[in-house]
């Protein structure tokens, strides 16, 4: 075959807007769309204006090779080439100096809305489309949260079929374009101004018919399988914390990438700690001596340890005390929030006789001084009688 460009100086001058575009673009006309892809690209990297500024050569050369591959990129355009040469465009899309004549009104707004429909414009569709994502609930205790966890879990779902690689068609076979939309899994109608456009009856969307489909899969490319994973649940994760496990989820159809699979995890109930983002609360009761005496309480964390509380003397019902760094840990970050235990003051309810004597005894020994809000309170009430 002739290169482009072969013989002299004029070769490159605005006749070559006739010259054979298999010629143009350096290939075969037995070439595929990808051999074509990569030709374009070598070349229009070599003659791009912008690398041989004032080269009016190679600016024409651009022109030729970018109109070349605007025509055999496209499986219509090119199957007209084939068979009428320029000719084809003489009254449509291309002219001699590379301008376009659109047609119709129609057309411009073919042209326009052509790519965003899913039409033609930029060549056949492929036939591989993704799986779908999977959704797993995953439940954990709030132990589990704090330290984190490695789980296993065993997800229905589908994986790539092996007898057919995925290809969805028997071994030693493959998939034809299809012959109704030419590979785009898609075709258009126009009524009028407007273009309408559908999924193809005879491919139903994949751009590929196989005629012999594998025994296996049924020509999907995918089978179903229950899949084992091994997951590691991280440190601090929270009620509603969504983990993600790219490419995961559903195998595509016939060789489509995986979805994802989304693990939402789910905290259940302590019997002690309630959560709120990364601080605990607990609520811990206290004898009535330890609220007036003072003292020390042990409080068992989640992280294992024994935290020492300190009671101040007179402590009252509703009163919270925070323990510093002793909280959940804080998402793929570092550092603990607080662990906030509020006290509840416990009224005795079984006493023996020497402990009624002592209480009896300190009761006749009260001025209403040591419960100030108490005396307060019954004063409020008399003043209300006038008393």
């Amino acid at each position: 075959m002739r290169k482009a460009g072969a013989g002299g100086v004029g070769a490159w001058g605005w006749g070559m807007f006739d010259t054979d575009f298999y010629e143009l673009l350096e290939v075969e006309r037995t070439a595929d769309d990808k051999t074509i892809k990569s030709s374009y690209r070598r070349l229009a990297m070599q003659c791009h204006p912008d690398r041989n500024p004032g080269c009016k050569d190679s600016e024409t050369r651009f022109k030729a090779i970018s109109q070349a591959y605007d025509c055999l990129k496209d499986p219509q355009k090119r199957a007209a080439y084939d068979r009428f040469g320029h000719a084809a465009f003489q009254n449509g899309a291309a002219g001699a100096g590379g301008a376009q004549d659109f047609g119709s009104f129609a057309d411009i707004f073919e042209n326009i809305f052509g790519e965003f429909m899913g039409g033609a414009q930029g060549g056949p569709r492929s036939n591989a489309m993704r799986g779908s994502d999977l959704r797993y609930d995953l439940e954990v205790t709030l132990e589990d949260a704090y330290h984190g966890k490695e789980v296993e879990l065993r997800v229905d779902t589908t994986v790539v079929c092996e007898p057919c690689e995925g290809s969805g068609a028997k071994p030693g076979t493959q998939a034809r374009t299809c012959n109704t939309c030419n590979g785009h899994g898609k075709v258009r109608a126009r009524n009028g101004f407007f273009v309408m456009e559908q999924v193809c009856p005879t491919c139903r969307g994949a751009g590929q018919v196989i005629a012999d489909p594998c025994s296996r899969c049924h020509g999907e490319g995918r089978v179903e399988k229950q899949k084992s994973l091994h997951v590691r649940v991280p440190p601090g994760v929270d009620e509603g914390t969504r983990i993600r496990l790219t490419a995961e989820g559903e195998a595509g159809v016939r060789g489509g990438p995986s979805g994802d699979l989304y693990i939402f995890v789910h905290v259940a109930r302590h019997a002690i700690f309630e959560r709120e983002g990364n601080i605990l609360f607990a609520r811990c009761p206290v004898s009535f001596t330890t609220a007036a005496l003072g003292g020390t309480i042990e409080v068992p964390g989640l992280d294992r340890q024994m935290h020492s509380i300190k009671i101040p003397a007179g402590i009252q019902s509703g009163k919270q005390i925070s323990q510093r760094g002793a909280g959940m840990p804080v998402l793929n970050g570092r550092g603990h929030g607080d662990m906030v235990i509020q006290i509840d003051v416990e009224t005795p309810t079984k006493l023996n006789a020497r402990q009624k004597e002592l209480l009896e005894a300190f009761r006749e020994t009260e001025t209403g001084d040591e419960c100030p809000a108490s005396s307060g309170f019954f004063q409020k009430l008399k003043g209300l009688w006038g008393e």
